[in-house]
């Protein structure tokens, strides 16, 4: 999957703002692989045991990035 540019990504998040749920589903496909990189590689790096994973770290900051305009 080809990275949607920075700016292509603002715009999106731009008109999720002013309520258009099909930009908040793009904004999500066009950051979720890459925030799950991200979540992955920071959860390595924790001590062993530990119980959160990745996709769970993704998905709660999503959901209070996207809750705070409720």
């Amino acid at each position: 999957m080809t990275p949607i540019p920075p700016a292509d990504i603002t715009g999106l998040l731009a008109a999720a703002r002013q309520g258009e749920p099909a930009a908040i589903d793009a904004v999500f496909d066009a950051t979720y692989p890459q925030l799950r990189r991200i979540a992955g590689a920071l959860m390595r790096r924790e001590r062993s045991g530990h119980t959160l994973q990745p996709t769970e770290l993704v998905h709660d900051a999503w959901l209070k990035l996207f809750d705070q305009a409720r």
